[in-house]
C-alpha cells in the first residue's frame, strides 16, 4: 500500500499544469520523460476555473507549473535548474 504522498513506485507525485500551445510545456514533458519521471498532466487550456485554482495554489499565472508532492517548484526554467543541481531527484525521493 502506498502513502497518499507517494506514487506506486515510491516517489513523490508530480503534477504538471499545462496549456496549449505551449513550447515550454512540451519541453517540460520531454525533460520529465527523459528522466523517467512519471507525472500527471493537467491541461488547463479550456479550464478558467482550473487556472484560478492554479494561481491560488502556486501564485503563478504562467505555464507550465510543476508541483512535486505539494511543493511548487515553478515553471520550465526552475525545472531545468532543479534537474541540473540534483534537487529534483531529492524532491522525488521517498
Amino acid at each position: 500500500m502506498t502513502d497518499a504522498n507517494q506514487t506506486s513506485n515510491g516517489t513523490a507525485p508530480v503534477r504538471l499544469y499545462t496549456t496549449e500551445p505551449c513550447s515550454f510545456c512540451r519541453q517540460a514533458k520531454a525533460l520529465l520523460d527523459s528522466n523517467g519521471v512519471k507525472y500527471e498532466e493537467l491541461n488547463l487550456a479550456r479550464d478558467p476555473d482550473g487556472r484560478a485554482e492554479l494561481v491560488a495554489l502556486t501564485g503563478q499565472m504562467t505555464f507550465p507549473q510543476v508541483l512535486v508532492g505539494e511543493r511548487s517548484i515553478g515553471g520550465f526554467r526552475e525545472l531545468v535548474e532543479a534537474n541540473r543541481d540534483g534537487s529534483l531527484e531529492e524532491l522525488l525521493a521517498p
